[in-house]
């Protein structure tokens, strides 16, 4: 963990574009500390009390300064929702990645997944959060948003990020899941019949995207052994998701309202980048 978080105070160093935290303020290494374990705005503070690494990390001497409180943790967040500066530490990290070597190729892997949201209407407003929908997924239901994600075929780091409501179809966020020089476009079925949409976006592009083999209970077998094919290359995706979902722990949604959880899927994805390329950010800095 010391390594990752050397690796990550390169970034750190060229994404603070706002005032350093002194005198009990917050940054952008709090907000990238907040993620990267998970932490509720409370256990931010508890946390910073609590461990030398993660003050040295934020660079916060309690000699010289307090740690910021919950409050003004809250506070930075929601300037940072405000303003979409989750997009600008995003964009930091393709650039900081770009520089040392990892460039985004011509492939990309195109994929969606639901993140829950509570269901329940036992709050003050005695409702669901209206920005979540719900959808059905083979026999079980539902409720929360989607995570559109497209990634590099070859190194597998996310380039492209969207969060919409679960009830949206995959294929419709298609187009702001391409970067335009895509040569081969890879996707399951949800994306099947945008070759019109592929070719508008990269005209370069190859559709890979797999077909549907079933028809009225008949099995075209030479279908289904193209889409195994393409499925070898397709299921990197789910590396990335599950670095998302399991590793920084965004299985579920933990703000209400999509703009709060869409700049914290930004700011994951980011942090996901950066563990997956974490032992060649290392041998970089080795050099």
């Amino acid at each position: 963990m010391a390594g990752t978080v050397r690796a990550d105070r390169a970034v750190l160093s060229q994404s603070r574009q706002w005032p350093p935290a002194g005198r009990g303020g917050a940054d952008a290494a709090h907000l990238f500390l907040q993620q990267w374990f998970n932490l509720s705005d409370p256990a931010v503070e508890e946390a910073l009390y609590d461990s030398l690494a993660m003050r040295d990390f934020v660079g916060i001497d309690l000699g010289r300064e307090p740690v910021p409180d919950e409050t003004t943790v809250c506070r930075f967040r929601h300037l940072l929702e405000t303003h979409d500066l989750g997009r600008q530490l995003f964009d930091e990290v393709q650039r900081h990645l770009t520089a040392t070597g990892l460039k985004v190729a011509t492939g990309t892997i195109v994929d969606a997944t639901i993140i829950s949201a509570p269901s329940s209407t036992k709050n003050a407003k005695k409702a669901r959060d209206p920005e979540m929908h719900q959808t059905k997924k083979g026999n079980q239901w539902y409720f929360g948003m989607k995570a559109h994600i497209g990634i590099d075929s070859r190194t597998k780091l996310i380039h492209a990020a969207v969060a919409t409501p679960a009830n949206v179809a995959d294929g419709t966020v298609l187009p702001d899941l391409l970067h335009g020089n895509e040569t081969r476009v890879w996707g399951d079925q949800a994306y099947r019949g945008q070759r019109a949409v592929i070719r508008r976006h990269a005209p370069r592009a190859q559709d890979f995207v797999n077909r549907r083999y079933r028809h009225r209970g008949v099995v075209d077998e030479v279908e289904r052994a193209k889409n195994r094919t393409k499925s070898k290359v397709r299921a990197r995706v789910e590396h990335s998701i599950g670095v998302i979902k399991r590793v920084f722990g965004f299985a579920k949604a933990r703000y209400r309202g999509l703009k709060k959880n869409a700049h914290r899927l930004l700011v994951t994805c980011a942090l996901a980048n950066l563990f997956m390329a974490r032992r060649h950010l290392l041998r970089c800095q080795g050099e």
